[in-house]
C-alpha cells in the first residue's frame, strides 16, 4: 500500500492542506503560477502551510546515505532552470507530464491526462516540450530529468518505445510524432541534464504519489 501523503496548495483555486492527488490537482491543473508540493505527515503539511512557500519549495534535497566523496562529486542542482517529470498510473494506463521551474516548482506547462501510455513516452514528450516552451520563450536554462532513456531519446530524435498504437492512446501518439518532427526540425541551445534523485530527493516536477 501506498504511504499517504498530505498535499500544500499555497497558491491555487483553493488554498490549504488536502488528503489525495485527486483534490490537489483540481486546485493548481490550469492555475497559472500554482504552487504546491506533497508532504509525508499531516504536521509537516501544517508547518509548510503557515510559512510562505520558498520555505518549502525547490529546496528539499535530502542526501539519501551517499557518502561526502560520492555527494561533493555529483555537485549541487542548478536551480536557475526548469525540470519534467512524467507520471504513469501502472493500473489505468493513463499518463501526464508536467514542466516547472527548479527552484520555485512553479508550474510551466502540464499536459493530459491520456490513455494508455508508458511513463518513458511522457518522460520524452515532457523534456521536447520544454525544449520547445524555452524556444518560443527564448529561454536557454538547462532542463532536468531523471530519465536516462527518455534524455537518449531525445538526442537520438526517436522515440524507441515498443508500446502498440491504438485507439485509445491516438492523441498521445500524436503527440509523440509531432515532437519527433520538433527535434528534427529545430535546434536548441538548452543543455539537457541528468537529475540525480539519490543526492537531491525527487526532482522538483515530481507529481508526488510514490
Amino acid at each position: 500500500m501506498a504511504k499517504k501523503k498530505y498535499y500544500v496548495v499555497w497558491e491555487g483555486r483553493e488554498t490549504g492542506i488536502f488528503e489525495t492527488w485527486e483534490e490537489c490537482q483540481q486546485q493548481i491543473n490550469g492555475f497559472p503560477k500554482a504552487k504546491y508540493k506533497s508532504f509525508k505527515s499531516k504536521e509537516l503539511a501544517e508547518e509548510a502551510f503557515n510559512n510562505p512557500s520558498e520555505d518549502f519549495i525547490g529546496r528539499d534535497f535530502s542526501k539519501n546515505d551517499l557518502t561526502k566523496e560520492e555527494l561533493e562529486k555529483i555537485g549541487e542542482p542548478i536551480l536557475n532552470s526548469i525540470s519534467v517529470d512524467g507520471a504513469w498510473n501502472t493500473k489505468t494506463g493513463v499518463v501526464e507530464y508536467q514542466g516547472v521551474y527548479t527552484d520555485t516548482e512553479t508550474v510551466l506547462f502540464h499536459e493530459g491526462p491520456f490513455e494508455d501510455g508508458t511513463i518513458n513516452i511522457v518522460e520524452f514528450l515532457a523534456i521536447v516540450h520544454a525544449l520547445a516552451y524555452c524556444k518560443k520563450h527564448r529561454i536557454t536554462l538547462p532542463i532536468y530529468s531523471d530519465s536516462k532513456i527518455a534524455i537518449s531519446w531525445v538526442k537520438a530524435k526517436k522515440a524507441r518505445t515498443n508500446h502498440p498504437r491504438s485507439q485509445k492512446n491516438t492523441k498521445l501518439f500524436q503527440l509523440v510524432d509531432r515532437a519527433i518532427n520538433w527535434l528534427n526540425e529545430n535546434t536548441y541551445e538548452n543543455k539537457i541534464l541528468k537529475w540525480e534523485t539519490k543526492a537531491w530527493d525527487e526532482i522538483p516536477a515530481d507529481f508526488g504519489r510514490k
